[in-house]
């Protein structure tokens, strides 16, 4: 059974950095496009970055720069650097497939900028 569990959310001050795992159970993350998406209450829940199969990632124009997806493979663990945050930054941050799964999402891990 695949099962997405996130964590490493905490508070932080502008400019700080946190970095976001996902431990996945059931799949590897290696043989599919993973991604991180974010979503406060009351807004649509948006794609933040993604990594597929091959390596290649995509980043939301608004943390280019800022946010690094990656994976170790050998752990299962897909990650989110993420640095020089903002106050926008606040989000409850979830991971899932590219093409996510409604079954799968998670509890998700927050995240807050505080200045």
């Amino acid at each position: 059974q695949v099962q997405f569990v996130e964590s490493g959310g905490n508070l932080v001050q502008i400019g700080g950095s946190l970095r976001l795992s996902c431990a996945a159970s059931g799949m590897l993350i290696s043989d599919r496009t993973m991604a991180w998406y974010r979503q406060n209450p009351g807004y649509q829940r948006e794609l933040v970055a993604s990594i597929a199969a091959d390596g290649s990632t995509i980043y939301a124009e608004s943390v280019k720069g800022r946010f690094t997806i990656s994976r170790d493979n050998a752990k299962n663990i897909l990650y989110l650097q993420m640095d020089s945050l903002k106050l926008e930054d606040t989000n409850v941050y979830f991971c899932n497939f590219g093409s996510p799964s409604r079954r799968l999402w998670g509890q998700g891990t927050q995240v807050t900028v505080s200045s």
